[in-house]
């Protein structure tokens, strides 16, 4: 697994550390038994502080997600995938294929990812828009 660390985000760093992982559990990359990379790892490919890394990793463990073993490393506890998200699912491919659709329609990143998020919001929240938005907003 490889970290990515977006200075600009105004995410804390040690929190995209932790989403990352979170993310690579709940789609397969990493599952139960996994070793996570070494502090040093991560700080010689991202260039942040070690006590960064540690503090996202005992955040992990804090969840249950990961545990230490003295001397041998970060070692992944448990899954948070579902088959819906292997990467042959139906959910998926049919993702995919609205993904390219979108793409072809002339929509950037930013206006997947504003639209993504309504849908989601709307989703979770039936009663009514995500809060600072309307329904027009999100049409």
């Amino acid at each position: 697994m490889e970290f990515r660390v977006d200075r600009r985000s105004g995410v804390a760093t040690y929190l995209q550390l932790v989403n990352q992982v979170k993310q690579a559990l709940r789609l397969g990359v990493l599952e139960p038994g996994d070793r996570l990379p070494t502090a040093r790892e991560v700080v010689a490919a991202t260039a942040i502080n070690p006590n960064t890394v540690l503090k996202a990793y005992r955040e992990l463990e804090r969840e249950g997600l990961v545990e230490p073993r003295p001397g041998a490393g970060t070692f992944v506890r448990r899954s948070l995938s579902h088959p819906e998200t292997a990467p042959d699912s139906p959910l998926r491919t049919a993702l995919a294929d609205w993904m390219a659709r979108a793409r072809e329609a002339g929509l950037d990143r930013e206006d997947i990812t504003a639209l993504i998020t309504a849908v989601v919001d709307e989703s979770f929240n039936p009663s009514g828009p995500a809060p600072g938005t309307s329904r027009e907003d999100t049409a």
